[in-house]
């Protein structure tokens, strides 16, 4: 009956996991609540998990990266690297993965990415070639930097804390490089040979023509004895209606839309149907002129611009509306669309709630645009401008991160008081706000790898690893032991497709260890197949890596299934072939 149970969890986890309708850290205490409410775990074994080394490890890993991305150098020294003027793009390419991989298997793949994303942009165009040529390869190389180290992704990470827990030694900081570097080696050859035929070509337009603003933009007048005179121009009736406004045309001089009453004489740039336009003329007593001064609405305005911000993983601002988020006031820029899975959303946008990779296309003034550099709520696409870099202190910090690193892998000290230190040092050398340090922890993930951890606690104690186990190994023994070990690889990559990558390997590890000690062969040839399978998420772009390139590379969903596909069917070649002769059965 508990067998049951907990497979009944089991598969509700990683249906919601997939669909991502309720967040992964609230399926977690779910899960745990259950656990915990049917006896099966005690709140020792269900929080035990959270005590772990490995989630200070994270954590303090989190912080260090945190505030060496918020110096910008390393945007300076990527940007100083790719010297564009006598390359080709077959060297910029090669570049490009060299020092994505390299970086990334130091730092989250998700920060990596969204640190080069402006510096590619400006390259390609420099090189007058498409941005979808770079941005993929871009995501898949962060990815694919990961499996170089232990601490590379979150997942390796997580998963060495699971060794432990089960007995086994625990990974090593470069155990995994050797197959991280011939991985990398692959993506290189094939991202220059098949890769580079394959990457769709997909030119930059202006903004507008992108998002198809044009021709919703009318310009009205507030006439005399309006209803609109005296509203607030944010809560006035107009954006009640669904329209939004750009710009104030007051006293003969044009703002960006302002806190303010409004005034008889007022003139608005405004976008939404014609329709509505027309029919609202009438009902608030407004004139509407012909056509918009181009003059009035343009991007390269020293008033007021246009220009596009991604939504990254760390924003708050995902899984809220434009309205919820008051995002007219909190950042002083109106949202004209939102580029979304190769589709431009611009009718009733106030109400769409947001989401990882969402691309919006927003207007406001330069300063604006200016604040949003150290915010981490949005990500502005243009030319990267190193006078936000601070020199000195990022050197620092990076001097820190390394220093961690080599006390931990010399066994001078343990890994999780290195990283501390190193987190404490880079809040204490002012290289991040205590504030804003508790905000680059993704909480949420540290609750999905504890409570997980426990899950695979329930799954042992219950004997529910061993009974799946069993089934597997009845099913697929006659094929041999390689074939099981492939049948888990499979099995990780294609879970990790819909579900994060720590969620995948730690649903598939228990099992994967139990059908290993069944078999009477090493458990960490298994677990370091499991592990590395977890982080070959290519075949679609719900990796959040892919997700951010997904809209500035104006990308399909089938590129990613074309492209990373065949990827991905090489790199389970090399798993399935290189994992057993490092860590033989």
């Amino acid at each position: 009956m508990e067998i049951a149970f907990v497979l009944g969890l089991l598969g509700i986890a990683i249906l919601l996991f997939s669909l991502e309708t309720i967040s992964v850290d609230m399926v977690t205490a779910i899960i745990l609540i259950a656990l915990t409410t049917s006896g099966i775990l005690t709140p020792g074994e269900a929080f035990e998990g959270f005590s772990s080394d490995f989630i200070i490890i994270l954590a303090s890993i989190f912080i260090i990266t945190g505030a060496i991305e918020d110096s910008g150098f390393l945007e300076y020294m990527i940007t100083r690297f790719f010297k564009v003027e006598k390359a080709g793009a077959n060297m910029v390419l090669l570049n490009l993965i060299i020092v994505t991989s390299f970086i990334s298997a130091f730092m989250n793949n998700t920060t990596v990415t969204a640190l080069m994303i402006n510096p590619i942009i400006s390259i390609s165009r420099k090189l007058q070639l498409s941005a979808s040529k770079l941005l993929m390869p871009l995501a898949f190389a962060s990815i694919v930097g990961g499996n170089c180290t232990m601490i590379g992704t979150s997942t390796n990470v997580a998963v060495s804390g699971y060794m432990v827990k089960a007995g086994l030694p625990p990974m090593g900081m470069f155990e995994i490089w050797h197959i991280g570097l011939v991985i990398t080696i692959l993506l290189i050859i094939y991202m220059l040979t098949i890769g580079k035929w394959l990457l769709p070509d997909r030119q930059d337009h202006s903004l507008v023509e992108d998002f198809g603003i044009r021709e919703y933009l009318s310009e009205i007048v507030v006439g005399a004895g309006s209803r609109l005179i005296g509203q607030t121009i944010f809560k006035s009736d107009l954006t009640k209606h669904g329209f939004r406004i750009f710009n104030v045309i007051r006293d003969g001089m044009v703002y960006p839309v302002l806190d303010s009453p409004i005034h008889e004489g007022d003139t608005f740039i405004i976008a939404g149907k014609p329709g509505e336009i027309l029919r609202i003329k009438d009902m608030y007593g407004l004139e509407l002129k012909a056509e918009v001064d181009k003059n009035v609405y343009d991007e390269k305005s020293s008033k007021s611009k246009l220009g596009e911000v991604l939504i990254p993983a760390k924003s708050d601002l995902v899984k809220t509306t434009i309205r919820e988020a008051d995002f007219n006031k909190r950042f002083g820029l109106n949202v004209l669309a939102i580029h979304r899975s190769g589709h431009s959303l611009i009718d009733q946008i106030s109400d769409i709630e947001l989401a990882v990779g969402d691309l919006l296309l927003v207007q406001g003034g330069e300063e604006r645009f200016k604040y949003l550099y150290k915010n981490h709520n949005l990500l502005v696409l243009e030319e990267y401008d190193e006078k936000n870099t601070s020199f000195r202190k990022g050197a620092l910090l990076i001097g820190i991160f390394i220093a961690a690193l080599l006390v931990g892998t010399f066994d001078l000290l343990p890994y999780s008081i290195c990283f501390l230190i190193a987190a404490v040092l880079s809040i204490l050398l002012k290289g991040v706000q205590i504030e804003k340090a508790y905000h680059l922890i993704d909480w949420r993930l540290l609750i999905l790898i504890g409570g997980m951890s426990a899950f695979g606690t329930a799954m042992a104690k219950t004997g529910t690893d061993k009974f799946l186990s069993m089934l597997i190994v009845d099913n697929l023994l006659p094929f041999g032991v390689e074939a099981i070990f492939g049948g888990f690889l499979v099995l990780t990559i294609l879970l990790t497709q819909p579900m994060s990558n720590a969620a995948a390997a730690l649903v598939v590890l228990p099992i994967a260890l139990q059908t290993a000690t069944d078999l009477n062969v090493n458990p960490r040839t298994f677990a370091m197949g499991v592990m590395l399978a977890a982080s070959v998420s290519l075949i679609t772009p719900f990796e959040p890596a892919c997700i951010l390139v997904y809209g500035p590379g104006k990308y399909k969903f089938s590129d990613f299934l074309r492209i990373g596909g065949l990827l991905t069917l090489m790199i389970l070649v090399v798993l399935f072939f290189m994992v057993p002769y490092y860590w033989p059965f």
